[in-house]
């Protein structure tokens, strides 16, 4: 397990950017997950540690793509029709176990190993077939192209070739790709261990009878779902009051026994902010102020092996900010290679005349269809990153740039769908 710098986090400088704040992550983190053996059956959705390299080559013989009649090319009349004799038939896992005989066919079966001296496979609904006198011919009409409907040894995969390389979240066409391999056991990340932290002594869960200045906690719950989706497991710590030593206690025990600490509000500087306190006691913290709208302050810091992560405490904020870059640090921590969420650039179905530069703004939105019936990006009607409405009724981010002034209908920007950010549910 790697253990991450003291000063992985450290920045200098005011805001930050967006692409700074990218920039930062992929530079300074690195997997911290443990490793674990698993048999293949146990690795669906973990990441892979270790690159899985083919020992042999897929496929590994020469085989019939089609059911039909195998033949050397050779053996056919240039130009007109050939009837040859058939003297095997040749099934899948069961090899002829000798040559092709100087102008003789075979039938042969999808999937089957080619005879030595067998080149070729003609479809079974393309031929004439006859038995005379005890003995089956086939008639090869002319025209068939010399190595038709043969697989060629390797042509899938060559020996030694990478199926998966390290970093890989295995996906169902990844599990199926090594198991053709044969390969049985292969080298995993475990599970990135995350402990979700509540703080404060407003907040309630859900079910608790409400009382008069209480907020019920929305974020842990939106948190917990989105890790659901990735190979994470997570501990929930409930809710700590704002109790400087219970904080304290809790994150030193968290830290112990857990890869990262994730929080959201109570994590700006002030008397009653225990959660930084505690951390800054215990560890190490940076504040980062961002050039994003919404979620502008964000915690990063350690304690101990754990690193700790403070997220905005509006629910809007925290799911932009987790989409954003916790997505990215959670990927990196684990092991997992990282691609940024492709944009759609469409036309814009709202405009704003006049906005504020020099941050990145993420709008929620979603795709809508035109009058010309062409694709367009409309935004949802209010703002406000306590708007949890806002996510529910979009199905994307929009994305405007530091330095765009205004927006006019029609005018192209960039729109992230959800689902490439993992929300696939």
């Amino acid at each position: 397990m790697t253990r991450l710098a003291q000063d992985c986090f450290d920045h200098t400088g005011g805001l930050m950017r967006h692409d700074e704040v990218i920039a930062l992550l992929q530079d300074r983190l690195a997997p911290v997950a443990r490793l674990e053996r698993l048999k293949l059956e146990q690795a669906a959705g973990r990441v892979l540690a270790e690159p899985v390299i083919a020992p042999r080559p897929i496929p590994a013989f020469d085989n019939a793509a089609m059911d039909g009649y195998g033949f050397a090319h050779a053996s056919l009349n240039a130009g007109a029709a050939t009837e040859l004799p058939v003297g095997a038939v040749v099934a899948a896992g069961h090899p002829l176990g000798r040559a092709l005989a100087p102008g003789e066919a075979v039938r042969i079966f999808t999937g089957a190993e080619m005879p030595a001296g067998a080149d070729s496979v003609v479809m079974q609904e393309m031929v004439e077939a006859e038995t005379r006198d005890g003995r089956e011919f086939v008639t090869i009409p002319a025209g068939i192209r010399p190595g038709a409907n043969r697989r060629r040894a390797g042509e899938y995969v060559a020996a030694g070739a990478a199926i998966a390389a390290a970093g890989t979240r295995l996906r169902p066409q990844d599990m199926a790709a090594i198991a053709s391999t044969g390969t049985g056991e292969i080298t995993c990340y475990a599970p990135l261990r995350v402990a979700l932290v509540s703080s404060g002594d407003e907040i309630i869960r859900p079910g608790a009878p409400f009382r008069d200045g209480a907020v019920y906690d929305a974020n842990t719950y939106l948190l917990r779902a989105f890790l659901s989706q990735l190979p994470v497991t997570v501990t929930d710590l409930g809710i700590l009051p704002d109790r400087a030593e219970i904080v304290e206690n809790a994150l030193a025990e968290a830290a112990a026994e857990h890869d990262l600490i994730m929080t959201s509000g109570g994590s700006s500087v002030g008397d009653e902010d225990h959660m930084t306190n505690a951390v800054t006691k215990l560890g190490r913290l940076n504040m980062w102020r961002l050039a994003i709208k919404p979620g502008k302050p964000l915690a990063f810091g350690r304690i101990g092996a754990a690193v700790f992560l403070g997220l905005p405490g509006n629910p809007v904020a925290a799911a932009v900010t987790y989409l954003m870059y916790a997505r990215l640090l959670l990927a990196r921590l684990g092991g997992a290679d990282w691609a940024a969420p492709r944009r759609l650039m469409l036309p814009s179905a709202f405009e704003i005349a006049a906005r504020k530069t020099g941050r990145r703004e993420f709008l929620r939105g979603s795709r809508v269809t035109g009058p010309d019936g062409a694709l367009a990006i409309d935004r949802y009607f209010r703002d406000g990153s306590g708007l949890i409405s806002s996510l529910r009724e979009s199905d994307g981010l929009i994305e405007l740039p530091e330095d765009l002034a205004s927006v006019g209908k029609g005018d192209p920007i960039a729109f992230i769908p959800f689902s490439e950010l993992g929300m696939s549910f």
